[in-house]
Formats: C-alpha cells, sequence, structure tokens
C-alpha cells in the first residue's frame, strides 16, 4: 500500500517544503505514506513505540520495549526529481535490537526482508553479502566527503572503486545482495534510515557497526548514529582498520 500511495503522486510535481535546519526535504507524499503507516502498524500492534522522519518525535517510544522505525521515503530528493532510487524502510526494534524488517522500492520491484535468525531475501529468495577482502577489488557506496584522507588512518583513502546510491536503506541493501561489497557513511545518521537495512544485512552474514566499530543500538533518545559501516564481514573490519 506504502508503494501504491507514494506512486500516485507524481513527482517532479508533488508539493514539496524544506525542513528546518537544512534537514532536508519532505513532500505531500512522505506525508500520506507515514500517516498510513501510522495508523495502520498501531492499529495492529498498539503497544508498539513509533520513530519516524515524518513524525515529531518525543520520550514515549522510550517507555516502549518495541517500537517501529520508518521513513515514510527514504531518498526524497530522488522522488521528487522523478528517480526510482528512493524506498520505503521499516523495522521493528526490540530492547534496541532490530528484529524485522522491510526496504521496499516499488519501482525497480525489489522487496528486502529479514527477521531475525531467519535470513535475508530479495524478492523471496535468500540473500548473502560479499566474501571479498582486499581493497583493490572492491566496490564500495561512499560519498565523495568519506574519501578525504584525514577521516584514514594513514592519511589516504584506500584503493576501492566507490559508487553511490542517494538512498541509504537501498545502499544497505545492494550490500547485502552482495552486489557492492561494502557502504559507509561517516555523517551523523538517522535511525530510521539505518535500522531496517542493518538487520538486512547483518541476516545476509554480513556485519554493521557505527564507524568505530562499535554495534548500533536502536530507539535511542537522540535517534543519530554516530556513521555507519557495512558490508561483508572481511571488508567490513578491512574498513574499520584503515579509518582514522
Amino acid at each position: 500500500m506504502a508503494g501504491r500511495i507514494a506512486t500516485s503522486f507524481v513527482g517532479t510535481s508533488t508539493k514539496r517544503w524544506d525542513k528546518p535546519d537544512g534537514a532536508g526535504p519532505v513532500t505531500e507524499a512522505d506525508l500520506a505514506v507515514n500517516d498510513m503507516l501510522q495508523q495502520t502498524l498501531l492499529l495492529a500492534r498498539p503497544d508498539y513505540g513509533w520513530l519516524s522522519e515524518e513524525t515529531e518525535d518525543g520520550i514515549i517510544r522510550l517507555g516502549h520495549d518495541r517500537v517501529f522505525i520508518v521513513d515514510p521515503i527514504d531518498g526524497t530528493r530522488s522522488f521528487t526529481e522523478g528517480a526510482t532510487t528512493w524506498a520505503h524502510a521499516l523495522a521493528v526494534a526490540e530492547h534496541g535490537e532490530v528484529t524485522a524488517a522491510v526496504i521496499y522500492l516499488p519501482l525497480r520491484n525489489l522487496l528486502y526482508t529479514a527477521a531475525r535468525g531467519a535470513g535475508a531475501y530479495l524478492n523471496g529468495a535468500r540473500i548473502n553479502a560479499s566474501g571479498q577482502a582486499d581493497f583493490s577489488l572492491s566496490t564500495i557506496l561512499a560519498a565523495r566527503p568519506a574519501m578525504a584522507g584525514p577521516l584514514w588512518r594513514d592519511g589516504i583513502c584506500p584503493p576501492f572503486k566507490p559508487a553511490y546510491r542517494p538512498s541509504l536503506a537501498y545502499r544497505l541493501g545492494l550490500v547485502a545482495q552482495s552486489r557492492f561489497d561494502a557502504m559507509l557513511t561517516l555523517r551523523p545518521s538517522w535511525e530510521w534510515d539505518i535500522a531496517a537495512g542493518a538487520l538486512i544485512v547483518s541476516e545476509a552474514g554480513g556485519a554493521i557497526t557505527n564507524q568505530r566499530g562499535a554495534p548500533l543500538r536502536f530507539n535511542s533518545a537522540d535517534p543519530r548514529l554516530d556513521g555507519v559501516v557495512a558490508g561483508g564481514r572481511a571488508i567490513h573490519a578491512a574498513v574499520i582498520d584503515a579509518l582514522a
């Protein structure tokens, strides 16, 4: 239903606003999807908390053992440009750990799913993260600022091939299916961008941490993560070791 609602809007002509403090754009499509998901999911699970990019946050969710973590449209700029790389991202976190996750790209017919202990899937087929360990043979999703020399231990970015996709959720799905060996973002990252993909990568046999190698925790009072590094286990370890 989220995909049907979002695609009923024409991306380039959808009403759009800019959030305060340079937080990016929001559209009437984001809000419509958010309203539908919030009403539907909380009606089914009234004892769950709610954390969404498009809902004003508060402390009520911190009192819930389980919480929905949602990005109604991840990649809103791509959506407004008429691109196909935006995604819906939904996760359930229990006591800080994600237990169920979905990432859906309706215009690409890509549905990534995972449940804790049950593996990760793309359109119903099992997926596995990359086994690559060699930087020189790796393709890593990373924006240009993350490749600046001072961010790396030896003062120079390792010799991987960089690539980019605008949606963080989609990047994590691509890593889980080993289309790319890893992804990294060294900027503070919102939980709703990462939560669903974190479980999908983990259940695909990969590793995901913050930029310092620490495990990710969700439904925090401040819903921002200290950067994210995800990938096959070998290349994830190599990235963490190489970062300053």
